[in-house]
């Protein structure tokens, strides 16, 4: 393997600390000042590292950039993963997320049907109810004190694909439980053994879930996803009942993560720029662009691996084939060549499109979802708890270098006027 050691070598093998978890653009200015390519021995034994919007959105739509990774996270493990998360790769391996063309795009097509915007318009009933009934049970908190994270983000796009699968919303614990053990492994630079078993063990769980679910799913079909992937099997669009199976975890896993991770980032980024906050309470009609914005200001998932399909020359340098590549969306997001002032909030910000959702033929098929949840949830916590403010401690970031997630943040609020005010930081 090429080890190309360019003069900024230092700050992109560093790049990935404690530092970076609790705010990782420091570390992607630092790597933007030094050059537009790194190689870094911080991921899974060597990788470069683009942090300028236009390499990444570039990588993005670039078909030698292949997205057929699995092996190689397994391999990363330690001598003996290969055989021992044998499972883990094979069904990941046939996840939409880690296909290319044309597979990619026959699997892409028999899912669609679920994400067109009509049915998801359709959700929109069903998403106001389980906020209304989330923030019912927060608003009846004596103290006015809640949790964020736990109370809200969690469980909100967890009940959200649980109703879209069809399947019992009481078993959300396990839902996320599983994913953030498979999210633990996805955001690790090089996971360790243990790390990479926890995830095999729930990968398999969520697995076993949906094949147990599958034969009464086949006697009465309904309208949910699981019985439109069926549909797409007797049709040809899936060719096997393993494929199948995957892409139903893909959904269960991907279908709350990135949901979670922007409502969390997105609400802490309101309150810890008060004049935004209170600009969007006090002009609604905002929310669609703010969220937008939320999305490019502190992205849900910091970055994308690729492999080289073949050699690419880029920047004077030959990348070669089997390489892996980091494209830093999150770096991309705050590029002062595409954004004047990134690291500001600007929630009337209209300079382009943000590279969260990724870009090209592998965008996230759930982005549509993504946006009217977070609208329906912000927009409803903004009528419903209009003094809303953080509380106490410093929030706590979570060790994932490619899911920006927050642990917990405690928030407070004043249900009514009648209601004492809890001793808290009220930015009104």
């Amino acid at each position: 393997m090429q080890t190309f050691v360019p003069t900024s070598a230092a700050p992109a093998s560093a790049m990935v600390t404690d530092q970076f978890y609790a705010d990782p653009y420091p570390a992607y200015q630092a790597l933007r000042v030094a050059g537009p390519l790194h190689w870094s021995t911080q991921f899974c034994g060597g990788a470069w590292l683009l942090p300028n919007y236009s390499d990444v959105a570039s990588v993005l739509r670039d078909a030698r950039f292949s997205v057929r990774r699995a092996g190689g996270w397994a391999n990363s493990s330690g001598p003996d993963a290969l055989a021992e998360l044998r499972e883990f790769k094979r069904i990941f391996s046939r996840s939409l997320l880690f296909v290319d063309a044309p597979q990619h795009t026959r699997l892409r097509q028999a899912m669609n049907g679920g994400f067109k915007p009509a049915a998801i318009q359709a959700l929109a009933p069903q998403i106001q109810v389980i906020v209304d009934d989330l923030l019912d049970k927060i608003l009846a908190t004596p103290s006015g004190r809640f949790d964020f994270m736990r109370d809200f983000a969690r469980p909100l796009p967890a009940l959200v694909i649980a109703t879209m699968l069809d399947i019992d919303g009481n078993d959300r614990a396990a839902f996320v439980a599983w994913s953030d053990d498979i999210a633990a492994f996805i955001g690790s630079p090089t996971p360790t053994i243990e790390i990479a078993r926890r995830a095999q063990t729930s990968l398999l769980a969520m697995n076993d879930y949906f094949r147990a679910l599958l034969p009464a799913r086949r006697a009465r079909p309904g309208h949910d996803l699981v019985s439109q992937l069926i549909l797409a099997e007797a049709q040809g669009g899936i060719v096997t009942t393993k494929q199948l199976l995957a892409q139903c975890c893909t959904l269960l896993f991907a279908g709350h993560e990135t949901t979670r991770n922007l409502l969390g980032n997105g609400m802490l980024a309101l309150l810890q720029h008060p004049q935004q906050w209170h600009a969007l309470r006090h002009n609604p009609s905002l929310l669609p662009n703010a969220i937008k914005e939320l999305l490019r200001f502190d992205s849900p998932v910091q970055y994308s691996g690729r492999r080289l399909a073949t050699d690419v020359c880029l920047h004077g340098q030959t990348m070669k084939k089997g390489q892996l590549v980091i494209a830093l969306i999150g770096a991309a997001n705050r590029d002062p060549a595409k954004f004047a002032v990134p690291d500001a909030l600007n929630i009337v910000r209209n300079e382009g499109s943000h590279l969260s959702f990724g870009h090209g033929p592998h965008v996230c098929i759930g982005a549509t979802l993504t946006y009217m949840e977070a609208e329906i949830a912000l927009r409803t916590i903004m009528r419903r708890m209009p003094q809303l403010a953080l509380h106490g401690a410093v929030p706590a970031w979570g060790n994932n270098a490619v899911y920006r997630s927050l642990q917990a943040l405690p928030l407070c609020f004043a249900a009514a006027p009648a209601m004492a005010q809890p001793e808290c930081m009220l930015h009104e």
